[in-house]
């Protein structure tokens, strides 16, 4: 089952778009390794998940994945050959919406080359670019 919240105060939402880098959820925060996105999209849950068990397939148990993105988005579509007008449309996938720079998942507990490795297979289920990167060292 696709990710989504349990309640939300409004079913709808505008459709805004905003073309900003990410400020907030840039950096790798809990794993070792991250995965990056380099876009600006609407992340569906769906998508999010089939990332999720593409990299716990690869993993068998392995290393732990955080999945550093949500789905709070409502994303509401008309059906086609409907005619113009009788209200919005009802809520057909919920969606997180992701700025370049977000960091989308985590890894911890394995080396670079099983971390690459997953990341490929994660980012090929992603409908934006996505890099691999690795934990900031501070002093």
């Amino acid at each position: 089952m696709a990710l989504m919240p349990k309640r939300v105060k409004f079913r709808k939402e505008m459709r805004r778009v905003r073309d900003r880098k990410a400020t907030k959820g840039n950096y790798v925060a809990y794993g070792d390794y991250g995965l990056q996105s380099l876009d600006n999209v609407w992340l569906p849950g769906r998508v999010i998940e089939a990332g999720r068990i593409a990299a716990q397939h690869f993993l068998k148990r392995e290393g732990k994945l955080f999945i550093r993105v949500f789905p709070d988005k409502p994303i509401s579509k008309k059906p086609l050959e409907t005619r113009m007008g009788t209200g919005k449309a009802d809520v057909d996938y919920w969606a997180a919406r992701v700025k370049p720079g977000t960091i989308l998942f985590e890894l911890a507990g394995v080396p670079e080359t099983t971390a690459k490795q997953v990341f490929a297979r994660v980012a090929n289920k992603m409908p934006c670019d996505c890099r691999m990167v690795g934990r900031r060292i501070v002093v």
